[in-house]
């Protein structure tokens, strides 16, 4: 089974914290599923959740190339250069990371609100862009923005290949077979 979450802001992407925090296990009553692939903490959006260990490695293992969309609400305006050098490619302390695209675009249309809000600066402008990874390391897509002077401020992943949070609310699933998800991803 595939289960397709809108994984809300600061929840964890396990189902148990000795912390406190909120979890998996907050929004998903299925036992036996795991995160194909990860999201921060602090990023908000698309994740995918699996209970075959082949459908997970598929989508999570970076050879495989599945495209990673998320839409990234940055401080300052996002110029051509910057978008370029995302696109160039970017180095990073393990290494160079590139964007497969990087576009500015207006705030997504029925994006959710977060709570709590990003913190508002009368000063500081912000703008929005649209990035698209084939790999996935460890907060790449922060670290890829800063690297180019655009600091994220809002991080939501709304793409992983084929599935996306589109009709998802905050915390809403979705679930369907295995045979469906391989069958999503052409295979």
């Amino acid at each position: 089974m595939l289960i397709v979450v809108n994984k809300p802001y600061q929840v964890l992407c396990q189902f148990t914290d000795p912390d406190g925090r909120a979890t998996l296990a907050d929004y998903v009553d299925t036992p036996g599923v795991y995160p194909a692939g990860r999201l921060d903490y602090d990023s908000e959006g698309l994740l995918l959740l699996t209970d075959d260990g082949r459908l997970q490695a598929r989508i999570s293992q970076p050879r495989s190339k599945i495209q990673k969309r998320y839409w990234a609400q940055v401080e300052g305006t996002a110029t051509d250069e910057q978008l370029g050098n995302l696109q160039k490619g970017v180095k990073l302390k393990d290494g160079m990371a590139k964007a497969v695209s990087a576009r500015r675009i207006e705030e997504p249309a029925g994006l959710w609100d977060r709570d709590p809000p990003i913190r508002y600066r009368k000063n500081v402008p912000d703008s929005w862009i649209e990035i698209t990874l084939s790999e996935g390391r460890n907060r790449q897509v922060r670290r890829m923005t800063a690297a180019v002077g655009l600091p994220t401020l809002r991080l939501v992943r709304c793409s992983v290949g084929p599935w996306s949070v589109e009709g998802l609310g905050v915390g809403e699933s979705v679930k369907m077979s295995t045979d469906e998800a391989w069958g999503a991803l052409g295979a």
